[in-house]
């Protein structure tokens, strides 16, 4: 059922990718008309990459969480299964040292710990500046407005009082006068050019504003685009690195419960030492068989040791001396295999 809905996760996501490039390979031929609506794609698009990429992060978390929860079971069971009654009995035997015992399995070590996570991108939203493209229109159309009247006063040579509302024959002089350059003196005709030439003056504004803020938001939205370009590739990385910590980690378990079984098998032959043979002052009073035995058993449980205690982690990364310790615990078991079949 989880698989079916990640499956379709996929196909999903497939699909927007797909969409918002065919958006975008319209938009682009139309650059010059609708720069906002391409700068709104690019943002939609980047916001698309950043979630992606903290999804698969977060995946990864989740699955280092689980890999290493199904580490310290592991651990837990190779202690249960063998490894102590392992150390109890070389201990009966007269061959306890410092490093044996489970002190140094059951330390507070931080099995792994995760590089500072990356500093989150903050995209934002644009605007596409009609608004404010609005009022700056309106202010510029009335400061035309008055530029207008003022120069017709100035041509008539009349001087209009702006603490009171001027009388009909001045407003009617004034506005007849905005005729006089297409040859005619007619107030209406006047008025007409006076409104057209207002709103020619607003409408301009309107256009070079929104025009100003659609470049820079495409300039903005593009800076975006390269900053997430950037998030995703800082986060690639880490969930690559995930990737190697998640292999390493489940090759480690399946190394732990081989030796589980190795360390419980050892213990019967350490039962059967100490119970025929009893415990001796000299290991050269053992039979060779029994002494190969113990030896073997004390040289799994320092090669096994050694790599538990050691974190699997350097500097949010995966350890090389915990890859080197694993393959030492896996060239052990080979020979002890080998020498049992």
């Amino acid at each position: 059922m989880n698989q079916n809905n990640e499956t379709e996760e996929v196909l999903e996501n497939i699909e927007e990718i797909q969409e918002l490039e065919s958006d975008q390979e319209i938009i682009g031929k139309q650059r010059k008309l609708k720069k906002h609506t391409e700068a709104t794609l690019l943002v939609k698009k980047a916001k698309f990459m950043v979630e992606e990429a903290e999804a698969q992060t977060e995946a990864c978390k989740l699955l280092l969480l689980s890999d290493l929860q199904e580490y310290e079971d592991a651990k837990s069971e190779l202690a249960q299964g063998g490894l102590d009654e392992c150390a109890f009995l070389l201990e009966s035997l007269g061959y306890k040292t410092k490093s044996d015992g489970t002190e140094a399995m059951l330390e507070d070590i931080p099995v792994f710990e995760s590089k500072t996570d990356i500093e989150p991108i903050a995209l934002k939203e644009i605007s596409s500046g009609k608004f404010t493209a609005f009022i700056f229109a309106i202010f510029g159309g009335f400061i035309a407005a008055i530029a207008l009247v003022y120069l017709a006063t100035e041509k008539l040579n009349v001087t209009l009082d702006v603490s009171k509302l001027p009388s009909d024959e001045m407003a009617q002089n004034i506005f007849t006068w905005f005729s006089t350059p297409l040859g005619m003196h007619n107030l209406y005709v006047g008025i007409a050019v006076f409104f057209l030439a207002v709103l020619f003056v607003t409408g301009l504004i309107y256009i070079i504003r929104v025009a100003i803020k659609g470049s820079r938001n495409l300039h903005f939205a593009n800076q975006q685009l390269l900053d997430a370009a950037d998030y995703t590739e800082q986060k690639g990385n880490c969930k690559v690195e995930m990737d190697r910590v998640d292999a390493h980690i489940k090759d480690t378990i399946s190394i732990l419960k081989i030796y589980e079984v190795l360390f419980n098998e050892q213990k019967g032959k350490l039962e059967r030492i100490l119970y025929i043979e009893g415990p001796k002052i000299e290991s050269a009073e053992y039979h060779k068989k029994s002494f190969i035995e113990i030896h073997e058993t004390k040289e799994l449980m320092r090669t096994i040791k050694n790599f538990i205690s050691v974190s699997m982690s350097e500097e949010g990364r995966l350890s090389e001396q915990s890859i080197v310790l694993l393959d030492r615990a896996k060239i052990k078991k080979d020979k002890i295999l080998e020498r049992l079949y």
